[in-house]
């Protein structure tokens, strides 16, 4: 039974089976968010679903940036990105359309950033995704 469902913009139905959130900034000690380690922080999320979920493809969702008014510091200027990090696995039918509906499924773990761990405040990007070209196809 998935935790969810959405209708994908194409009108495909997909289901959320595991849901992996965090925060953004977990474990920062010291020091302030700025281009060069968020570019660092996104770069690890995609690595973490990509170890999480090696047999399905994983795409990332671009995050916003928000440049708050702070003074620039030895980094640069303070660059923040949403302050929770997100590794979905949803599940849909079968994209290929030689192989049996019955007998196989597709796959995507994307992984995103939104600004709250409710799911009301999901990235809208998600309902966009273009399953046909990014899932991957598996026999149940």
């Amino acid at each position: 039974m998935p935790l969810t469902r959405m209708v994908l913009s194409s009108g495909r139905s997909i289901d959320l089976t595991e849901l992996r959130m965090s925060s953004t900034y977990a474990g920062v000690l010291e020091g302030y968010p700025s281009k060069l380690f968020n570019d660092r922080t996104v770069r690890r999320l995609r690595r973490r679903a990509e170890a999480a979920f090696p047999s399905a493809p994983v795409h990332l969702l671009p995050p916003t940036r928000s440049y708050p008014d702070s003074p620039a510091g030895p980094f640069g200027p303070v660059e923040v990105l949403p302050s929770v990090t997100c590794i979905g696995v949803f599940d849909s039918t079968v994209v290929s359309p030689i192989l049996d509906p019955v007998l196989h499924r597709s796959t995507l773990t994307v992984a995103w950033f939104q600004p709250t761990p409710s799911p009301e405040h999901a990235d809208p990007a998600l309902h966009t995704l273009p399953w046909d070209t990014l899932a991957g196809d598996y026999a149940l």
